[in-house]
C-alpha cells in the first residue's frame, strides 16, 4: 500500500523554485532531496498544504501567493541603523545579506543603502511579497521516528541532522 503524506510522516522531495517572472531562484535537483517532518511547519504553509495527501513518485506544480509563502513585504522591516552597529561598515555593499545581533538573537538583513553614518537595512525575507511556483517531485514518504517527532524535524539526508 502506498503511504500518503500526512502529519508525522517524513517526506523527501526535489523542487525547482521560480518567481512570478518564471526566473529560477533555486533547485534541489543537483543535490540530495530536501527532507522534512510533515505537520511541523518547517516549510512554507502553501507548500506543506500542497503536499498533504500526495505519495512517493507524485510530481506536481503549485503556485503560492505571498501570504502562504514568506509573507507580504512590510515597510516597517526597512530600518535605518547607525553604522557603528556593523563590524566593517565601510565594506558593506548594496544587496549584501548580513547578520545583525538583536535583543531577540541574530537577524539576517539585506543592505539597502550605505551612508556615511547610517545603513538602511531590510529585515524582510528576500522572497517576501513574491508569488512563488514550486515544481515538486516526491522521492520518499515514510513514518517519522519517535525521535523525529519529539525533535520536531526529520533526520537524515536533507533533514535536520544533529
Amino acid at each position: 500500500m502506498t503511504m500518503t503524506i500526512q502529519d508525522k510522516t517524513a517526506v523527501s522531495f526535489h523542487y525547482t523554485l521560480t518567481n512570478q517572472d518564471g526566473e529560477q531562484i533555486e533547485t534541489s535537483r543537483d543535490k540530495e532531496p530536501m527532507t522534512y517532518l510533515h505537520g511541523s511547519h518547517r516549510i512554507i504553509p502553501g507548500l506543506e498544504n500542497a503536499m498533504t495527501g500526495r505519495s512517493q513518485g507524485d510530481e506536481f506544480q503549485v503556485t503560492i501567493e505571498p501570504a502562504d509563502a514568506y509573507g507580504e513585504k512590510k515597510e516597517a522591516n526597512i530600518q535605518r541603523i547607525s553604522s557603528k552597529h556593523f563590524r566593517f561598515p565601510k565594506k558593506l555593499k548594496l544587496g549584501q545579506v548580513v547578520s545583525l545581533q538583536t535583543k531577540k538573537g541574530p537577524l539576517q538583513v539585506t543592505i539597502v543603502k550605505v551612508g556615511r553614518f547610517n545603513v538602511d537595512v531590510d529585515a524582510n525575507h528576500p522572497l517576501a511579497g513574491q508569488t512563488l511556483t514550486f515544481d515538486v517531485e516526491i522521492s520518499a514518504v515514510r513514518d517519522a521516528t519517535e525521535e523525529e517527532i519529539n525533535h520536531g524535524h526529520a533526520h537524515g539526508p536533507g533533514g535536520g541532522d544533529h
